[in-house]
């Protein structure tokens, strides 16, 4: 992690800003806002977001205790170092945490069954007393609230959609068979300030536990 000192631009205070390269992954539940706020399904399904994103990135191999995450309500933001190998995100982590989201739908009401969006960047963040930011984060946030990716999901009876930013597609994705490149589609996003390109995935509840059939990956 580097770190260097900026000036305060309103007096002569110095302060310690802290930088690292991380792997930026955000997740937001589904129409989390459109449930009854008192209810406690919206209890289960943070329970349950939580639950799968823990043992996906177990199964994926991706270590959660070199990752930072802050709680965002309706999904969450999480930080990997530069030291935990990028290519997990893409090549294990869409299929292990569709299989965790269908087992939990499974088990659950309609009403508490998740539906993830998911985005995937990476770049430099600042880390301050108060917490993270940097232009990463916001890039990271601008494709995940896009309404491209929010219409994907919306419109495919997908469990997961994942955007990836043009460049964690070009430098992670398109470079390995495992990630299968070729289920993503380039779109453009519009979102604020952000006009960019970037890569949907839609990743379908594995059908072997719904009917006999052949274990796939059931991508739109």
């Amino acid at each position: 992690m580097m770190s260097g000192l900026l000036p305060e631009p309103r007096g002569d205070e110095l302060l310690m800003v802290n930088t690292a390269h991380c792997t930026v992954i955000a997740v937001d539940i589904e129409g989390f806002g459109q449930r009854d706020p008192s209810d406690i399904n919206q209890v289960r399904m943070r329970h349950g977001m939580y639950k799968a994103m823990h043992a996906s990135f177990a199964t994926a191999g991706i270590p959660w205790s070199s990752c930072r995450d802050e709680d965002r309500g309706d999904g969450m933001l999480i930080l990997a170092s530069a030291d935990v190998r990028k290519r997990p995100f893409a090549d294990h982590l869409p299929n292990a945490l569709a299989e965790e989201l269908s087992a939990h739908n499974r088990l659950h009401r309609p009403r508490e069954r998740i539906r993830l969006r998911l985005a995937l960047h990476a770049g430099e963040v600042n880390f301050d007393r108060h917490g993270v930011t940097g232009f990463s984060i916001n890039h990271t946030y601008r494709l995940l609230d896009s309404e491209v990716l929010k219409s994907a999901l919306g419109s495919s009876p997908a469990v997961l959609a994942i955007i990836s930013s043009a460049w964690f597609y070009e430098d992670v994705i398109r470079r390995n068979e495992l990630s299968r490149p070729n289920t993503y589609r380039r779109v453009d996003v519009t979102n604020k300030e952000t006009r960019t390109e970037a890569w949907i995935r839609l990743v379908r509840p594995p059908v072997a536990r719904r009917a006999q059939a052949p274990l796939s990956d059931q991508t739109a």
